[in-house]
């Protein structure tokens, strides 16, 4: 067993222990660095990665135009976070929080930076009147999902996946603690699709979208590779939802946008045009990933 932590009175920064992404993680905000934003020609400036909370967004938009919404085009700007990218001065004017995505809207006379993935969500369906549904109860059973994803999954990011795949040590409590509240969670969502085509009823709404990139890739084995350490094919009303989704071709390009990891061939690193997609293939991504 491990030496027992006594916390100091007061916490002082050590800046080389935090693991894999200890570069990147700091105690302080603002801009570390003068860095202005590029500027596409489209109403709709993503700056994001494609990590689950960037998928949201790019899903979402996708799912906008392929309905024929045109002002929903978009340019996908790539922020290198292992870079420190979120942490240039214009990233920082567009999220004061430093994380991906942040949006900014120059379709008015205005710009309008909408930041936090769930935020951005509900921002595109209010604007375009899209998947939230008008029936007052299926609008706040959709309101509850989206938070209740906003809320759980640190536990399944910061709270399982660092104990688990990235801390520099690996303990027992941190990491059992987590697992325990992931397979919860897990749980959660298969009974609720047990009698659900969707998370909110027959309707795709933008609680999907947020769900999918996260509890979605969990359920494949694609992220934390603890498929297998948290059994997550027992779970088979989330499979099912899971393989559902991943058949709608928005949702497959959504995916590849600002994707940097895994088959070269589902990246897009930048996109600016739907034309970006025409140089990659257009075969469906493997459900497993």
């Amino acid at each position: 067993m491990a030496d027992t932590y006594t916390p100091p009175k007061v916490w002082t920064w050590d800046q080389d222990n935090g693991g894999n992404w200890s570069k990147i993680n700091r105690p302080i905000a603002g801009a570390t660095h003068e860095k202005d934003l590029p500027v596409g020609r489209h109403p709709l400036q993503l700056y994001s990665l494609g990590t689950p909370n960037g998928v949201k967004v790019t899903i979402m938009l996708e799912e906008l135009l392929a309905l024929g919404h045109e002002g929903a085009e978009y340019n996908a700007h790539l922020i290198r976070i292992g870079d420190g990218d979120q942490f240039g001065s214009g990233f920082v004017a567009a999220n004061p929080n430093s994380k991906i995505p942040a949006l900014v809207d120059r379709s008015g006379p205005e710009p309008v930076r909408v930041f936090e993935s769930g935020a951005i969500l509900l921002y595109l369906a209010e604007k375009f009147g899209e998947f939230l549904p008008s029936d007052p109860a299926a609008r706040a059973e959709t309101y509850s999902w989206l938070f209740w994803q906003m809320g759980s999954a640190p536990y399944l990011g910061g709270g399982f996946g660092h104990f688990y795949a990235y801390a520099p040590e690996k303990f027992e409590y941190p990491i059992n603690r987590f697992a325990m509240e992931v397979k919860r969670q897990l749980d959660v969502l298969d009974r609720q699709l047990a009698d659900n085509a969707f998370i909110v009823g027959d309707s795709y709404t933008i609680a999907d979208m947020a769900i999918l990139p996260w509890y979605g890739a969990l359920n494949a084995g694609a992220i934390y590779d603890a498929g297998e350490f948290l059994d997550v094919q027992s779970y088979e009303n989330v499979t099912r939802w899971r393989k559902m989704l991943l058949e709608r071709p928005a949702v497959q390009r959504g995916r590849m946008v600002n994707r940097t990891f895994g088959d070269p061939a589902h990246q897009l690193h930048e996109r600016h045009e739907a034309s970006d997609f025409d140089t990659k293939t257009q075969d469906k991504l493997d459900a497993a990933e």
